[in-house]
């Protein structure tokens, strides 16, 4: 619990310094409510970035810009061989509702080199050439333990519905918390500019009667349902 709250506490303090450095954070935030927009500023991610460096999973962890798309660079150890990795990663679709949660990545410029000497499979690939860096989907689409939430994989598009998680998919308190949120609001895009992800919402994207009919389906009745076996 005490690491989890100093993490709060510092990235409290951080918020406070950059608000005092960049008032026109505030003028933006409200623009963006009004928009249903959330901006992040990429100092933001930056800072969540040094605190993964604290792992020693990662080291040198760089964020850069590529509107509409972010650049990310690590250094990093992969099976015994430390490597560089950078790619830009561009969010191209995103469905949520109460049957996918869906998020459509796309790689560009994938590239990944060796970080210092080592004799490993990894490393062997690698200097071959033999890795197909351009088509990143693909070669995760080959991975024989891949993730379930990974729905399809190919070239250079990996898409992702954590809706085939079973913790959420089979869960139906789960399934139905979501179905009521994804109703009234749903997220609608993410984006960079040069300073800022933003990540765009969609109010009641199924109208106000298809949010009363999600409250109806997944609140009410179940309720009712609950309570009925006991008053009889």
């Amino acid at each position: 619990m005490l690491p989890a709250m100093s993490m709060a506490q510092a990235a409290l303090e951080a918020a406070r310094g950059y608000l005092r450095t960049h008032p026109e954070e505030l003028g933006r935030a409200v623009r963006n409510a009004f928009g249903l927009r959330l901006g992040v500023p990429l100092v933001a991610l930056r800072w969540l970035g040094r605190q993964a460096e604290k792992s020693g999973k990662v080291s040198d962890l760089k964020i850069d810009s590529v509107p509409p798309g972010l650049r990310a660079s690590a250094s990093l150890d992969l099976m015994g061989t430390p490597l560089r990795a950078s790619a830009v990663v561009y969010i191209d679709r995103i469905v949520f509702n109460e049957d996918e949660l869906t998020v459509a990545v796309r790689l560009e410029e994938v590239d990944l080199r060796l970080n210092g000497d080592a004799e490993t499979p990894v490393a062997a690939l690698i200097k071959s050439g033999a890795l197909d860096l351009s088509k990143p989907g693909t070669l995760v689409g080959y991975m024989p333990k891949r993730s379930p939430v990974i729905a399809e994989a190919r070239d250079n598009r990996i898409v992702l519905d954590l809706m085939r998680d079973p913790k959420i998919g089979k869960n139906p308190l789960v399934r139905s918390a979501v179905a009521v949120l994804t109703s009234f609001v749903t997220l609608k895009n993410v984006e960079a500019d040069e300073h800022h992800l933003d990540i765009g919402f969609r109010a009641l994207p199924v109208g106000v009667r298809g949010a009363a009919r999600s409250v109806r389906s997944h609140v009410v009745l179940p309720s009712i349902g609950r309570f009925l076996p006991g008053m009889r």
